[in-house]
């Protein structure tokens, strides 16, 4: 890289999020852009996840891009090794190689008034860009708790997104910490080859079962040889969870035939009474993210794993304690305890308008215009931002709603002409995001009784989107610069008019978009 390359994007991130805002970008005609990703290849969270029995838990022919279908999925849930697979595919069948700066973390992105730009300082040199697109994504950067004690383990410890591949766990005493996505599949992968498992649990999950099966070459053929035959594979799955969504975001009380159903699936594999007792949840099922395995409770059930109903709190030497006072000898330590999601680390490297972080910006909740702008962030935008999440669905549904929504930011630059930034007006991020929150109340994730990731550290819930994938690509299908305010250079302010006669207030088109 260049030291003082200027581009007109820079997209942030090379997961789902920055190589489909980076093919969006050639769709559009846009070649002057980089991919500034910190590892050395494409992937995101699909690189960095290679722990024993990484796979996603939504069906193959959803979690793929709709412009990028992919035939031959080899089974109805893919591994983590067939969507990076996917993605590499995606880099080169678009011709994304030559726009990736790999090596390149991002240290510090600071926004020019005077020049209306981006400057951006890497591991690998500096550039400026008229526009920054964070593709991070929230499931990045592992969170490993402060446990005291924890510096004279003398054992291994590694983070489930860092697996060590060179560490060998058989016949070790392996203490898992951390029942969620990545724990379930990481325990019975390694059950049968470690001497002893210890899984220290906080809070028992909700564990339906996983129907993965090999998808058949002939089903392969016909997709391959009739295309719209996997649009309309992937139109029913979209579907079927759209209907799925009332549940969750206005009856909760429905799940509870869904609670049913994981109750048997529990005791056909778990028969100790006491032990389902351990495993049963105290909340309404849909609160946390509701788990896929077939072989998590089997491996549960097996002699050489033990539950430990409770979190881990000190760290004396080899010898682990948990909250309730039991105590633990192990030889290696795997925390499977999720990532900085409502405090991403590089909130903390974007410096605003005004001088301040959007860490400082977000103090005290993640806000952002229909989940892509931040107010006082000129030309930013945000990939898989606030109250963009799902509990039920496909994200890549809700990345390709975004970047409809990145496709128009441009168009509307380019409309305005010279030089020129949008940013998102306060008034609009507040009211969208009171609007969002208000829909909120009333969704089993605020009221099902339980504490998620999902919240922030103030309770309140700034990563899920609260309806379907429908209603988040109506709101983000174009950009509406009534919620924006529109920036020249200091030098050009006097003769600038700004494009706002006869429409709404920000805070109208915002309620009414919702």
């Amino acid at each position: 890289m260049a030291e003082h390359e200027h581009v007109r994007v820079a997209v942030i991130g090379s997961g789902f999020g920055g190589l489909g805002a980076a093919v969006r970008l050639r769709r559009e005609g846009i070649t002057d852009f980089v991919v500034l990703e910190r590892a050395d290849s494409v992937g995101g969270t699909w690189r960095d996840n290679s722990y024993p029995g990484c796979a996603c838990d939504v069906p193959s022919h959803l979690y793929s891009f709709s412009f990028a279908p992919n035939p031959d999925w080899p089974r109805t849930f893919s591994g983590q090794e067939h969507i990076r697979a996917y993605l590499e595919r995606v880099a080169d069948v678009f011709g994304l190689r030559p726009h990736l700066r790999f090596d390149a973390e991002v240290k510090l992105m600071t926004w020019d008034a005077e020049q209306l730009r981006w400057e951006i300082e890497t591991a690998s040199g500096r550039l400026t860009a008229d526009l920054v697109v964070s593709a991070t994504g929230p499931l990045s950067d592992p969170k490993i708790p402060d446990i005291p004690g924890l510096d004279t383990f003398p054992g291994k410890v590694f983070h489930s997104a860092r697996w060590d591949h060179d560490y060998d766990l058989k016949g070790k005493r392996v203490a898992m910490v951390g029942t969620g996505a990545s724990a379930i599949q990481i325990v019975p992968a390694i059950q049968p080859r470690v001497g002893r498992l210890t899984l220290f649990q906080r809070t028992p999950p909700w564990v339906m079962p996983r129907m993965d099966r090999a998808i058949s070459g002939a089903e392969r053929w016909l997709h391959r040889q009739l295309p719209f035959t996997t649009q309309a594979r992937r139109g029913l799955l979209w579907g079927i969870r759209e209907l799925q969504v009332q549940a969750f975001t206005k009856h909760p009380g429905e799940l509870g035939f869904v609670e049913q159903l994981a109750k048997r699936n529990m005791a056909r594999a778990i028969k100790d009474p006491a032990l389902r007792a351990k495993l049963t949840p105290d909340y309404r099922i849909g609160c946390k993210r509701i788990l896929l395995s077939s072989e998590y409770y089997p491996a549960i059930a097996r002699p050489n794993v033990d539950v430990v109903a409770s979190g881990l709190t000190e760290v004396r030497g080899s010898t682990l304690v948990a909250a309730d006072g039991s105590e633990t000898e192990a030889d290696a330590i795997i925390f499977g305890t999720g990532f900085h999601v409502t405090d991403m680390p590089i909130a903390e490297r974007v410096v605003g308008a005004d001088g301040r972080t959007l860490a400082e910006v977000w103090k005290g909740g993640m806000e952002a215009l229909r989940g892509a702008c931040a107010a006082g962030f000129p030309n930013w935008m945000t990939i898989i931002g606030p109250n963009t999440g799902l509990g039920n669905s496909s994200m890549i549904l809700m990345i390709e709603s975004q970047l409809n929504y990145l496709a128009d930011f441009i168009r509307q630059l380019d409309v305005l002409g010279g030089r020129v930034a949008l940013d998102a007006r306060p008034s609009a991020v507040g009211a969208w995001n009171r609007r969002v929150q208000e829909r909120m109340e009333r969704t089993v994730w605020n009221t099902g009784g339980c504490t998620s990731w999902y919240l922030d550290g103030n309770g309140r819930n700034t990563t899920i989107w609260p309806g379907t994938t429908a209603e988040f690509r109506r709101a983000t299908r174009r950009v509406d610069l009534m919620e924006y305010e529109v920036l020249r250079p200091p030098a050009a302010k006097a003769g600038g008019a700004t494009p706002q006669s006869g429409k709404r207030s920000a805070e109208a088109e915002a309620e009414a978009a919702l």
